[in-house]
């Protein structure tokens, strides 16, 4: 039996949120600040930033053992099998030391053939952590990335408290499904965190799944977070929303990094472009999912697209890969510290007939492992825009 101490769940005790909003059950991190919420009107983006991907509990302490109660909120969908549970990753000092999950919490089931769903509520639930040695460490608790997550209570069987910050560099990163996680395993795998961790960085990750539209508020956020190295992954969601043409996507990518440049004049801002992903090189959007295999757990998608709409001026990645290179050289002129690296030196074509798509569209989670190993070397290798000065 242990000797129960809770803590209460506090901004404190949390990194890679950047507000935190109290709930009637506890706390619930959110990656996006309350202005911006205010004004976003899209359901996907609201799910996508309360799912804290990349958002974890650090605290110092010499427990042997620690409980998190949690209000997890899970998604179903007709037709198909259950989802996995959201996964907890364990760090102590530094090093993977456990995983778990929370049972129970709130079930949103959705028809995506209909375009409806329900929610069930639910009981909130305990993920333990036990058997962990003696002596002081920093522990961390990593957040599922694709489940929203009230935090309740926080017990240990000795005092915690909250880990001062070190003098490691704070990497802000903005994108898409893949940034968020897509088909990570666990929040530690997902690729930016396996390359902040390579980095010796502290992540904030603003991967936001369907979401990464160059919204103003979105960069009025990246602008306003204190952070040393900012990256932005570009493109994919705005060809797969089929969202703007040539003629806007330009300027807005301009608008965006406009914003962002007015909190961080100097801060090193690495542009990246799409990651190989076939159906959309050539081809614009609009990407809807193929239902025809959901019954054996098996989601696809697809575009509706017409390559011959490129002269319309419909983005697809090529293009869109095109203009960010040109906009990233005309900038970097009079910004040396704006730079570019094309998506496919993440993941391109060699990659793709090793480790196919398995959605035609999202990376698996050895593609997550070798996007954030390649993603380190590169950008915080000595020659990379993330090197250390």
């Amino acid at each position: 039996m242990h000797d129960w101490i809770t803590t209460p769940v506090t901004a404190d005790l949390l990194r890679g949120a950047l507000d935190v909003e109290s709930t009637e059950h506890g706390v619930l991190p959110h990656r996006l600040p309350a202005r911006a919420r205010a004004q976003n009107t899209d359901e996907q983006l609201a799910t996508a930033e309360s799912q804290p991907s990349g958002v974890r509990l650090v605290f110092r302490t010499r427990a042997t053992a620690v409980e998190l109660d949690a209000l997890p909120t899970k998604r179903a969908y007709v037709g198909a099998p259950p989802r996995p549970d959201g996964v907890y990753d364990l760090v102590v000092d530094g090093k993977p030391a456990g995983r778990g999950i929370v049972l129970g919490g709130t079930v949103i089931t959705v028809d995506m053939a209909a375009g409806t769903s329900e929610t069930r509520p639910g009981p909130p639930g305990t993920v333990r952590f036990d058997g962990l040695a003696g002596g002081v460490k920093d522990i961390e608790i990593w957040l599922p990335h694709n489940e929203t997550t009230e935090l309740i209570a926080l017990r240990s069987d000795a005092p915690v408290e909250p880990v001062p910050r070190d003098d490691r560099r704070v990497w802000l990163h903005h994108g898409s499904s893949i940034s968020h996680g897509s088909d990570a395993a666990s929040p530690t795998g997902i690729w930016p965190a396996v390359a902040a961790a390579l980095g010796g960085v502290e992540l904030i990750n603003l991967g936001l799944a369907g979401s990464a539209l160059l919204d103003p508020f979105t960069a009025r956020a990246v602008r306003d977070t204190p952070a040393d190295l900012i990256s932005l992954k570009i493109g994919i969601n705005i060809v797969n929303h089929d969202l703007m043409r040539l003629r806007a996507f330009g300027p807005a990518v301009h608008g965006f990094l406009d914003t962002i440049r007015e909190g961080h004049p100097d801060t090193p801002l690495l542009v990246v472009s799409p990651i190989l992903c076939p159906m959309h090189e050539d081809t614009p959007g609009p990407c809807f999912p193929d239902f025809g295999d959901i019954g054996e757990g098996r989601l696809r998608f697809m575009t509706l697209g017409d390559p011959a709409e490129r002269a319309s001026g419909k983005l697809t990645l090529q293009v869109i890969r095109e203009e960010l290179a040109r906009i990233v050289e005309q900038r970097s002129a009079e910004d040396p510290h704006l730079h570019h690296l094309d998506g496919r030196e993440l993941y391109g074509e060699d990659d793709f007939a090793e480790l196919p798509l398995p959605d035609d569209l999202h990376p698996d989670a050895a593609t997550h492992r070798r996007m954030g190993e390649r993603f380190a070397r590169i950008a915080f290798g000595d020659d990379g825009a993330f090197g250390s000065d």
